[in-house]
């Protein structure tokens, strides 16, 4: 399984959630814990940098926060991100810096990285996103399987269980998910890869390919 070890998905150096994966091995691992992380690093953000709103929602002082978006804590919204028109952040949120949740997109218990952008109608739940990931309007994890079983990560033969009855999708840095796509529960996709529109993803997809369709899968290559 190394395609979902963290350190083969995500550059920890461009999140303000590098600590939280601390002696993890494979991403999903910390999904229980973003809550309690978020409240132990919003207690300690500069005040000249942050200003805390609510209950223990911390927002950059340079970030852009629509006023009809709804945030609930424990979230923080890093700096220069852009939180647009009826955005719905139920908590258990960390937004990285330069990230856009755009209009009508939900999030709910994930870490999106710095410059990620989810910007429309998106739903983002139990997940992670590297580094600059963009998902195209519309296109969406699903966290919950419809027979309430524990998700199980397949990549090729190999399957490997996470205990967890809600995952949503570990997705690396740069990764380009296509409109109206749905990231099934355990989906895995390595950095640098794009996943065609309309596409359902249920398993690991390595590093630089394109998603075309299940069982369908190139290599990228450099012209």
């Amino acid at each position: 399984m190394e395609n979902c070890r963290i350190e083969n998905l995500y550059n920890l150096n461009e999140t303000i959630a590098g600590r939280l994966f601390d002696g993890a091995t494979y991403p999903w691992e910390v999904l229980p814990k973003i809550g309690s992380f978020i409240l132990e690093l919003g207690s300690t953000l500069s005040e000249e940098e942050y200003e805390k709103r609510g209950e223990n929602v911390w927002i950059a002082k340079s970030a852009k926060v629509a006023p009809t978006a709804f945030i609930n804590g424990p979230a923080i919204i890093g700096k220069n991100a852009e939180v647009r028109h009826c955005a719905f952040i139920r908590g258990n949120a960390i937004v990285g810096e330069g990230a856009v949740v755009g209009n009508s997109t939900e999030l709910k218990n994930v870490v999106l990285f710095n410059k990620v952008q989810v910007p429309h109608y998106n739903y983002v739940g139990d997940s992670i996103l590297g580094y600059k990931a963009h998902m195209g309007a519309g296109s969406i994890t699903s966290n919950v399987k419809s027979d309430k079983k524990l998700v199980v990560v397949k990549d090729g033969a190999n399957r490997m269980e996470t205990g967890l009855k809600k995952f949503g999708a570990m997705i690396g840095d740069e990764v380009e998910v296509g409109c109206g796509s749905v990231l099934n529960p355990g989906t895995v996709i390595g950095p640098h890869s794009n996943i065609y529109p309309l596409s359902s993803v249920r398993e690991v997809v390595p590093a630089n390919s394109i998603y075309k369709k299940r069982g369908e899968v190139a290599e990228k290559y450099e012209e």
